[in-house]
């Protein structure tokens, strides 16, 4: 069941440095939860571990989201996760087939990129142990070209369109989206992480792929996805028998032809 339970301010914009950027801006001024920022292109967004998001205008929906959640400090990663689920049940409603999550935050489809989740807080001056505003930034490739991809992601990112066919409206995406992840970030207040995670495992797009992981200092480790455990890591066991568990660094699917 789905239910959008509180108000929404949704700001739109032609073009934006970045709607996360804005958004935290706006968490900082005390704007209020479900505060969006929703812009046509970005021309410096970015992404996961200071990655570029490329943001061609026309052809996706980059958003980004106030929340103010109640939940402790440490448990703020896992609305990373509830918005996987809340975007694939937005994808899922409007026809879009088995959008799976790649761990942490990639949305993928036929086993490429089509989306993306930073999650970022906004910390207040004297706030002490409150938790911060999060600014959930999402883009989703929508009608993206191929030749839009610069070279190196072309084999590993798609779109929408390219994926399935469907031509889906953005705005009426938007509204999905944000009624899933109204639903979710509920869901994990009242209920606990145990619901989010179970809807997050049966779209696990790495479990019993072959990853490689490129841990904090560098090291690159080859093994079997196994899942996330009950505080939302990852766990991969090497050729070796070893499991690993992924606090950071950068975990990805070993795609098709990929070099070392």
């Amino acid at each position: 069941m789905v239910a959008v339970a509180v108000a929404l301010q949704i700001n739109r914009f032609e073009a934006l440095p970045s709607t996360n950027t804005l958004a935290l801006d706006l968490a900082r001024a005390d704007a209020p939860a479900w505060t969006t920022v929703v812009a046509d292109r970005q021309t410096a967004g970015r992404g996961r571990l200071r990655r570029v998001w490329h943001s061609p205008p026309g052809c996706g929906l980059y958003c980004s989201v106030i929340l103010r959640p109640s939940l402790l400090l440490e448990h703020l990663p896992r609305l990373t996760l509830a918005a996987g689920v809340a975007i694939c049940r937005a994808l899922e409603a409007m026809g879009v087939p088995a959008p799976r999550i790649k761990w942490p935050n990639d949305i993928l489809l036929a086993g490429r990129k089509v989306g993306g989740i930073l999650t970022e807080t906004a910390p207040l001056t004297g706030a002490g142990s409150t938790p911060p505003p999060v600014v959930i930034g999402i883009g989703l490739n929508l009608s993206t070209p191929l030749a839009a991809f610069p070279p190196a992601f072309r084999n590993r990112a798609t779109s929408i369109a390219a994926a399935t066919g469907l031509a889906l409206d953005p705005e009426s995406l938007l509204e999905k989206i944000l009624a899933h992840l109204q639903a979710e970030v509920a869901l994990l207040e009242d209920a606990g992480f145990d619901a989010i995670l179970e809807e997050w495992r049966r779209r696990d797009g790495m479990r019993g792929q072959v990853l490689t992981w490129l841990n904090t200092i560098g090291e690159k480790v080859e093994g079997i996805g196994l899942g996330v455990d009950a505080a939302g890591l990852y766990h991969i066991r090497d050729r070796h028998g070893t499991v690993h568990e992924v606090l950071s660094g950068d975990l990805d699917l070993a795609w098709p032809g990929q070099k070392d």
